[in-house]
């Protein structure tokens, strides 16, 4: 039998698509563990991030993005989904992601875009939808990364690399577009960086940067967590009690080698042995005045390089012309507490994790300079890239397209409210297993689970009279019918996204074994 084959652009036309030629290339620009704080668009007070905030400057900057699960690895498993974690699989980390399953790059690919991911995946499983990946190795370090891409049979390998990790990633995305990419097709991109996650390590060029600010403390920063249950006070996320002394680098090098040693103890050297003459006459409050401005310099420390790197893909970009019809957006995986109740780190309901930057750049379909305040989520990305794609979304996708809301309009039925669950407990710094539902000015979260054992914790905050959620006000007869709506409301959002009474986490101790990590071949 002869087959003829039709043009691509016809058999878009013919599945509903716009053409080739009309769909826009998709960058999504991720990071993790960035939060708003630390990002200008947002918040000036601590940092300048010039390239970050082009985007903003020159699309929209959407100032209520809400995660599903605060935690990294559930994070990106909603984003390949469109699904909560209940449904998706990835509760929480150390998990391995089901691939297998239905996700927007597999369905980008399949409607002729060119797919590729570099730099971090952390979803234990080999990468699947992609037409090109190479990925960190687990969390990957900070220097001298193992990366893992497809090799011979297209079996995974893991090859090492020398340098800074934010600059291998850049480095690596620049090559794939400039060498790689097929200009016939539409490209869909996931450029993902470490940075800035824990613990912390600077490029080389930016270890004594900052040496000379004090940058400011938050207002929450000594919380005595009295307001709240005893959630709040059983954490163990605190500068002042749980950095320990490779947060604080005070020793250890990670996976450096010798040169990058003898550049780090150039830097650190004198400012450690400054600090271990004046700690013996330091207060209690002094020592966690120093804690918290070497872990947050480090931090920021961190996301400059980023910002650096970006503004590199954003040159490429513009330079090449592709930044015409190409739309840009950023993210994390979640928020994160600069200080903010003295915390470092994320899972919780609470507002500085529960948020996460989202920026789009979008030439000719969104204004530049624009904001938006409705409600989204991570649930909705991959929602997003399908439809600016022309591809039909599935319909047992829980989250919507944000299409309409970047070209200015927004739908009559537009979510007002939100649902969250956290999973990992027992696990790393002890945040008890909670649920809830916020509406932007009221929020309620019931902690259900502490330690394998069932508790019955409930908060309400009124986040306008109390915007850093220091008192609840859960039981105030004042409130009374306040709480019963969001009582109300939680049980109807649980019910919409088929949560079931009994916890999915309590029913999966271990990874299911079709899920569990490849074994990568180390390259030759």
């Amino acid at each position: 039998m002869r087959r003829f084959h039709l043009p691509l652009a016809i058999l878009c036309m013919t599945a509903g698509l716009t053409t080739a030629a009309e769909r826009p290339n998709i960058l999504f620009i991720f990071t993790d563990d960035h939060c708003e704080q630390a990002l200008s668009a947002y918040d000036p007070t601590r940092i300048t991030t010039p390239n970050l905030d082009r985007i903003a400057n020159e699309g929209m900057r959407f100032d209520r993005c809400y995660v599903t699960n605060s935690i990294c690895g559930p994070s990106r498993a909603v984003i390949q989904t469109g699904k909560y974690s209940h449904i998706n699989g990835f509760l929480q980390n150390g998990f391995a992601f089901n691939g297998d399953q239905p996700t927007f790059p597999k369905m980008l690919r399949k409607a002729g875009y060119q797919t590729a991911i570099v730099g971090k995946w952390h979803l234990e499983s080999t990468p699947q939808g992609f037409d090109y990946y190479d990925v960190l190795k687990g969390q990957g370090p900070y220097y001298n990364p193992p990366m893992i891409t497809a090799g011979p049979n297209n079996q995974p390998v893991t090859r090492r690399h020398t340098g800074y990790t934010t600059e291998i990633i850049t480095d690596k995305t620049l090559a794939w577009l400039k060498e790689t990419r097929d200009a016939d097709k539409p490209f869909m991109l996931m450029y993902q960086h470490k940075a800035p996650h824990r613990n912390w390590m600077p490029a080389p060029k930016y270890l004594n940067w900052l040496d000379d600010v004090t940058i400011p403390e938050p207002e929450t920063m000594w919380d005595d967590y009295s307001g709240r249950t005893a959630s709040a006070s059983r954490q163990t996320m605190t500068i002042k009690e749980h950095l320990n002394d490779n947060d604080l680098k005070l020793s250890g090098y990670g996976t450096m080698n010798a040169e990058q040693r003898k550049v780090w103890d150039a830097a650190y050297g004198p400012k450690n042995e400054a600090f271990r003459k004046a700690r013996e006459s330091m207060t209690s409050e002094e020592l966690v005045r120093w804690k918290y401005q070497r872990y947050v310099k480090d931090y920021l420390r961190c996301v400059k390089s980023v910002d650096d790197g970006v503004g590199e893909v954003l040159d490429y970009l513009d330079k090449t012309g592709l930044a015409d019809n190409t739309i840009v957006i950023y993210s994390s995986d979640q928020g994160w507490y600069l200080g903010e109740h003295g915390w470092y780190d994320k899972r919780w309901m609470y507002e500085e994790s529960l948020k996460t930057p989202l920026l789009v750049r979008w030439p000719g379909k969104v204004k530049p300079g624009t904001t938006n305040d409705d409600i989204v989520s991570n649930l909705d990305f991959a929602e997003t890239f399908l439809d600016v794609a022309g591809v039909e979304i599935p319909a047992d996708m829980q989250g919507r397209s944000l299409k309409p809301l970047l070209q200015g309009e927004t739908p009559d039925d537009w979510r007002q409210s939100f649902y969250y669950q956290y999973y990992e407990n027992p696990g790393a710094h002890n945040v008890a297993r909670h649920y809830g539902v916020t509406n932007g000015k009221f929020k309620l979260i019931h902690f259900y689970a502490y330690q394998g054992k069932a508790i019955d914790d409930w908060e309400l905050f009124d986040l306008e009279k109390d915007p850093n959620e220091l008192q609840s006000v859960y039981g105030n007869p004042d409130y009374a019918e306040v709480q019963a709506q969001m009582h109300d409301e939680l049980q109807r959002l649980r019910t919409l996204y088929e949560v079931t009474d009994d916890d999915p986490a309590a029913r999966v101790r271990k990874r299911p074994a079709a899920n569990r990590k490849p074994q990568a071949k180390k390259a030759s």
